[in-house]
């Protein structure tokens, strides 16, 4: 159970670091949110749950084809910002705009053998 703890207590600290960075200068808070930290974080915690280096293996290949949709996200969100929306309906329009992307991506990359 402590091991649970442990992987709550390190991925909240590196979320709220974010955050908290974020406040003072969003490039900073950028740059640390942009690093692969939750994927370089779930690799270490699957790999010592199972000691399985090929689930490890696939989960990257999976983070990779999936990074590729959420990008929409992250564009779409201050272009409606930008076009004047409430912050709530431009985060629920991104969000909804970045799910269709992610059921695209899952459909070609099953019709084009990638693996996740």
């Amino acid at each position: 159970m402590s091991q649970y703890f442990l992987k709550i207590l390190i991925s909240a600290v590196v979320a709220v670091a974010v955050s908290e960075l974020a406040k003072r200068s969003t490039v900073i808070g950028a740059l640390v949110a942009s690093l692969p930290l939750t994927s370089v974080l779930a690799f270490v915690w699957l790999y010592w749950d199972t000691g399985d280096s090929a689930r490890v293996a696939s989960l990257s290949t999976g983070i990779f084809w999936l990074v590729l949709p959420s990008l929409a996200l992250f564009l779409a969100l201050p272009l409606f910002l930008r076009m004047g929306w409430n912050f709530w309906v431009s985060l629920l329009a991104a969000s909804v705009l970045t799910a269709a992307c992610y059921a695209m991506m899952v459909v070609l990359a099953r019709r084009i053998g990638a693996g996740i």
